[in-house]
């Protein structure tokens, strides 16, 4: 089935929603400690050191987007990556701004200072 530059809209649109929900420094951190195995929500707030509210939510975000899902085991929730290419892309996308950090970090262009 042949493009058509509705479609193409769509997919840049949804594209960019993409990167938004990879625009947040936490929800990398999360992800990241997600690709060494499943977490709970105390092992995340224990190695991220944030409030369990402002943790869950980000969870409630990924998930919504489907890059982590939720298993209940018990009384808890167990996170894990739902696709595990999402670890290929951000390790791509560490590389990429590694040697770009400084330049990154004085950036005025967009949004507020995220260093």
């Amino acid at each position: 089935m042949p493009r058509t530059a509705e479609t193409s809209e769509s997919i840049d649109r949804a594209t960019a929603r993409f990167f938004k929900v990879l625009g947040d420094p936490t929800r990398i951190r999360i992800i990241s400690l997600l690709t060494t195995g499943p977490k709970n929500v105390s092992e995340i707030v224990e190695q991220i050191g944030l409030s369990q509210a402002r943790i869950s939510t980000h969870l409630a975000c990924l998930r919504w987007c489907e890059f982590v899902q939720a298993k209940k085991i018990g009384r808890q929730v167990e996170y894990s990556l739902n696709d595990p290419s999402i670890e290929h892309l951000l390790a791509l996308a560490k590389q990429l701004s590694s040697v770009r950090e400084q330049h990154l970090a004085s950036c005025t262009r967009i949004g507020p200072d995220w260093i």
